[in-house]
């Protein structure tokens, strides 16, 4: 996300998964109705901490992560591990290959 106006339609999406009303995620997160409104619309700038609070409340976490790390966050993707560790090598040892019988 880049934009204002990404992170409130994550917010407007996760309140609507949450099934939330606007005036109790209004009440739990300590915020006015104002601001919420504000948030929520993607045209107004906000507090980090207004963020903060919001997302808790609704299961979000910020995340900051490198610029080339994002498309695969993003994506629900993970990079593999750049070297393998021992017990993947020792489970890769241990387990059947395709027409291998053991």
């Amino acid at each position: 996300m880049n934009t204002i106006k990404e992170v409130a339609g994550v917010l407007r999406s996760s309140l609507a998964l949450a099934g939330l009303t606007q005036a109790e995620l209004r009440a739990q997160a300590g915020v006015s109705q104002r601001t919420l409104t504000n948030v929520l619309s993607g045209t107004e700038d906000f507090k980090l901490s207004t963020l903060l609070a919001l997302a808790d409340r609704l299961g979000l976490e910020l995340l900051l992560v490198p610029k080339g790390a994002a498309a695969a966050v993003d994506a629900g993707q993970t990079a593999p591990p750049q070297v393998r560790s021992r017990v993947v090598a020792a489970l890769e040892a241990v387990r059947p290959r395709d027409g291998d019988e053991r």
